[in-house]
């Protein structure tokens, strides 16, 4: 699809393929993808813009333009995402982590050693293998009804040598009901905005991670109720649904991420 000879010529024509389909940051995305095909950083290419680029390394580039031209996300295409101190595996099972649940491993640090923290609807592993990675004095859980999600996130605690025990379970599991805090990224997306979302969630993301009913709460209202009284948790979820979540929780009180939206809401179980 793309001649290419030199890093220049093919970052120019990556960029303005990937801009033409409506790609949000088609130039960083042309920089990662081809990083990745040469084996290099993206310093690299900065630094030597008119590196020739032989076949087998064009091939890969060309074909990972196509599939970034049909919308799939980069963290796929290149299978993997870095999340805070960490670099995960991740594929189409599992949502791709963002920054803002960041938030959720924040919470936790604070907490004294020894700590039993536990991750409902953990995906990928992120915020589980986040906190075991930067409080290895903790003990860390993590559970998801996804079965699929379950192996991605096992396979990335073996690699990443962080032990941490994830389970099949819909809800909170009951070896969790005495945990000091529970971690929770549940789908709280609005059945009726998927539609409206990018085409890099709603043809390549699961559904199932990220929608929950009419008002994208279902899923936190039945981990709540599920919970046993005076449980710690901690919900992310969207910035207009913090007043409903607090009004979940007995004392909640809502945080905000780095880009002063209201995200994650504290508190415990009635």
């Amino acid at each position: 699809m793309i001649a290419v000879a030199s890093v220049r010529d093919a970052l120019s024509a990556a960029t303005d393929a990937l801009g033409a389909a409506g790609c949000e940051s088609p130039r960083l995305d042309a920089e990662l993808l081809l990083a990745d095909a040469l084996g290099a950083d993206r310093g690299t290419l900065v630094a030597d813009p008119g590196r020739t680029i032989e076949p087998p390394a064009a091939r890969i580039f060309g074909e990972r333009v196509r599939r970034r031209i049909a919308r799939e996300p980069v963290a796929y295409i290149l299978g993997r995402r870095g999340f805070r101190r960490i670099d995960l595996a991740v594929d189409a099972r599992v949502l791709i982590p963002r920054p803002e649940t960041e938030l959720l491993v924040e919470v936790v640090l604070p907490l004294p050693r020894g700590a039993h923290v536990h991750d409902v609807g953990t995906g990928s592993g992120a915020v589980a293998l986040a906190v075991k990675h930067e409080r290895p004095d903790m003990r860390v859980t993590a559970s998801d009804i996804s079965p699929a999600a379950v192996e991605v996130a096992r396979a990335n605690a073996a690699r990443l040598g962080l032990d941490v025990d994830v389970e099949v379970e819909a809800g909170l599991p009951a070896s969790a009901r005495d945990a000091d805090l529970v971690l929770a990224n549940l789908p709280y997306v609005c059945d009726g905005e998927w539609a409206g979302l990018e085409p890099e969630i709603t043809l390549h993301e699961p559904r199932g991670a990220l929608t929950s009913g009419e008002d994208g709460l279902e899923a936190i209202r039945a981990l709540v109720a599920g919970a046993p009284a005076g449980l710690r948790l901690a919900l992310e979820h969207a910035p207009g649904q913090a007043e409903a979540v607090r009004g979940l929780l007995g004392g909640g009180r809502t945080l905000c991420d780095l880009s002063g939206r209201e995200r994650v809401t504290l508190g415990t179980a009635p």
